[in-house]
């Protein structure tokens, strides 16, 4: 395949991974508790990518060039991932807490254009609006009528978790460039495992009731999430503009949503539908070539 090829799948093949994650999540924390689940997921992950450096005896980046790996994991891994667990854990519900995340790619856009001189054209703009608009109107059709009341730590923890995916992406654009997708990755998932160990070992219980739902659900995880699809967002980001990079993510609730529905038998109103066409069309008019000089 060639390499243009290859680039062309990447957007398709990271949202379709990366949108069954809150699926294997959905199956696995039952049975452990979400910072240990983090914490165990990282160690086995760091084994993998190990292994695969070895393997491919890839390049190992300087001290400084780790170091910035390390933030980068930090903020899309740690912080991003151990945010929405907590915020999940102290009762704010799954779908807001993705329609508060999924303000990241205009936070992104806004950031890049201040700090990377990222600018977007006017159609670009309008582009993100339409996308964020279908993922709220996806995510609230999802949610249940009765009162939620937001408890202040929640709040705060998916807060966190949708600047450090923000400034995550824009950090590893800016200072992870040039460094080896396989090495650079043990840098950042070295930090989110020491990230993951603290507020396990402080904060929690680390019970785990081992069944075969439990195994196969972290197998997805480490393999289809933290390897593969954590491979190919690196990939796009080294690639490609922060702002179109970020807007992949708006189509990451449309296809949880028809993946819940497959596995799940959850409905899908035509409200939603509209909506999915919605969001697919300002994700089109973000990643359209421009036509003009940008604006």
């Amino acid at each position: 395949m060639s390499h243009s090829r290859f680039t062309q799948l990447v957007p398709i093949l990271f949202v379709l991974l990366w949108s069954t994650g809150f699926i294997g999540a959905k199956y696995a924390l039952p049975y452990i508790e979400p910072f240990y689940l983090l914490f165990i997921r990282m160690l086995m992950t760091l084994a993998v990518f190990t292994l695969l450096a070895l393997i491919y005896r890839s390049s190992w980046p300087s001290l400084r060039q780790g170091g910035h790996q390390a933030v980068t994991g930090f903020l899309v891994h740690a912080c991003y991932l151990g945010g929405v667990f907590a915020a999940i854990k102290w009762q704010m519900p799954a779908g807001i807490a993705a329609i508060v995340v999924g303000l990241q790619p205009l936070l992104t856009s806004l950031i890049g254009w201040q700090w990377l001189g990222q600018r977007l054209r006017s159609v670009q703009w309008m582009g993100l609006v339409m996308g964020l608009v279908g993922v709220v109107v996806i995510l609230l059709n999802g949610q249940h009528s009765e009162v939620i009341t937001f408890r202040p730590e929640a709040v705060v923890a998916v807060l966190i978790a949708l600047f450090s995916i923000s400034f995550g992406t824009l950090y590893q654009k800016r200072f992870g460039g040039k460094v080896d997708l396989l090495t650079g990755s043990i840098w950042q998932y070295l930090s989110t495992a020491v990230a993951m160990a603290l507020l396990a070992f402080l904060f929690e219980e680390r019970h785990v009731e081992w069944n075969i739902t439990l195994m196969l659900s972290l197998a997805w995880l480490v393999f289809g999430l933290s390897v593969s699809a954590i491979l190919l967002l690196m990939f796009m980001i080294r690639e490609g503009e922060a702002a179109r990079v970020a807007s992949y993510f708006y189509l990451v609730p449309p296809v949880t949503s028809l993946e819940a529905w497959i596995l799940f038998g959850e409905a899908l109103s035509w409200i939603q539908v509209v909506a999915i066409g919605v969001t697919v069309a300002g994700v089109y008019l973000v990643l359209r070539p421009a036509s003009g000089p940008a604006r």
